[in-house]
């Protein structure tokens, strides 16, 4: 009987052990986004050249006209309500069907919008290089900002 209650104690505890092991990858306190190494006049360069602004406008901020007719307009930037994480928008920018934008799904009907599931940006993680989308991050994290009394921490 002893050895029974040994051997349920000894696996309770290594299944203990083994749970505390799994973290959400969201929760994960020693990764950190690299974005303090981004540079913010480069991930504008980049959002230029890999024509970003065909569908995208940044909000309270000028960038060349695209040459063309705009598909969409989707406008990035302004004020949240809540704190966008960079990991939420590396996401957006390496798989565009991760979350789509309320401001893409706007333009439809609303009748049409819970049918939509996939976006028409193009897939970034084929011809990015991993410091383009770091530049990138840390360019679109600039454009936006908290509504006064909201707080960052909170959120985090």
């Amino acid at each position: 009987m002893k050895t029974r209650q040994s051997l349920f104690a000894i696996g309770s505890i290594f299944i203990a052990s083994l749970s505390a092991c799994v973290t959400h990858p969201d929760y994960v306190s020693e990764f950190r986004f690299p974005v303090e190494q981004g540079n913010i006049q480069l991930g504008e360069q980049a959002f230029i050249a890999m024509q970003c602004i065909e569908c995208h406008t940044i909000r309270d901020y000028e960038l060349p006209p695209f040459e063309g007719q705009m598909p969409i307009e989707v406008e990035l930037g302004g004020e949240l309500f809540f704190a966008k994480t960079y990991a939420d928008l590396a996401t957006s920018i390496i798989n565009p069907n991760y979350q789509l934008s309320e401001r893409y799904l706007e333009q439809f009907p609303i009748s049409e919008r819970r049918n939509i599931r996939t976006s028409p940006m193009h897939n970034g993680n084929q011809d990015m290089k991993v410091s383009e989308l770091i530049d990138l991050v840390k360019f679109l994290n600039s454009r936006y900002s908290l509504v006064p009394g909201y707080d960052e921490e909170f959120i985090w």
